[in-house]
């Protein structure tokens, strides 16, 4: 049977890395030092290097289905890889930006609404971190957008009950960014804390404002509900 892995990893030795191989030499000589941590969806069609026109050593990447970040767990307990990669770049990489990136299609935030196969208890439990981004409305092409938009919001919240995360925003040395990634047009929509809302990077004025430069964060919602009566309700 023809191997087409073997023949990819192979081209990529031969054919890629030899451009980069001096590159990739200093990194490992002098270490990483990423300036960005990227919490991005597992959805194949979402290629952090290729948003950000970013190479090897730029992006400290962790991906996961819907782009969600757990609930803080301070005395340690469990396993969680997506809370230990922001503990790791915070406070070993030093990284002063945090991008919450989800996208439109996201299967993550469809299923929100649909039945889980009973065989994925795993998946149903983990898509409780993002269930308060739902509404109480028919599910259409809008409500899906607004409910992937709502739960990077609701990711940006819940990075500030991390304390090393919290305590460097406040004192300027990290900035969050939530950003909504329309695959079908090739746009990221950065959210603006000051409208409440998210805009098309082509208008925007800044890459994502917070949501906690300006804003108190105990004040209410960050989120800009007041243009959600076109939704036709159940």
């Amino acid at each position: 049977m023809d191997d087409e892995l073997l023949k990819r990893i192979r081209r990529f030795q031969t054919d890629f890395f030899p451009q980069y191989q001096d590159h990739f030499k200093h990194l490992v000589e002098q270490g990483q030092h990423p300036t960005i941590l990227f919490v991005g969806c597992s959805d194949s069609r979402l290629v952090p290097y290729m948003l950000t026109g970013t190479g090897p050593g730029e992006l400290f990447i962790v991906r996961n289905v819907g782009a969600l970040v757990p609930p803080y767990n301070g005395s340690g307990g469990g396993l969680h890889g997506t809370a230990a990669a922001i503990e790791y770049a915070v406070l070993n990489l030093h990284v002063s930006h945090i991008i919450v990136c989800g996208h439109s299609h996201c299967g993550a935030m469809k299923a929100l609404y649909e039945e889980v196969s009973p065989e994925a208890k795993n998946l149903d439990a983990w898509l409780d971190l993002a269930r308060e981004a739902t509404l109480p409305v028919q599910v259409t092409p809008e409500a899906l957008r607004r409910t992937e938009q709502r739960a990077v919001v609701l990711q940006l919240e819940r990075l500030m009950d991390y304390p090393m995360v919290r305590k460097r925003v406040e004192q300027r040395q990290i900035s969050l960014h939530g950003w909504h990634y329309v695959i079908e047009e090739g746009e990221v929509h950065v959210f603006d804390v000051k409208s409440g809302a998210f805009v098309p990077a082509s208008q925007a004025d800044h890459s994502g404002t917070g949501p906690y430069q300006e804003i108190d964060p105990d004040s209410g919602s960050i989120f800009n509900e007041l243009d959600a009566s076109w939704y036709p309700r159940r």
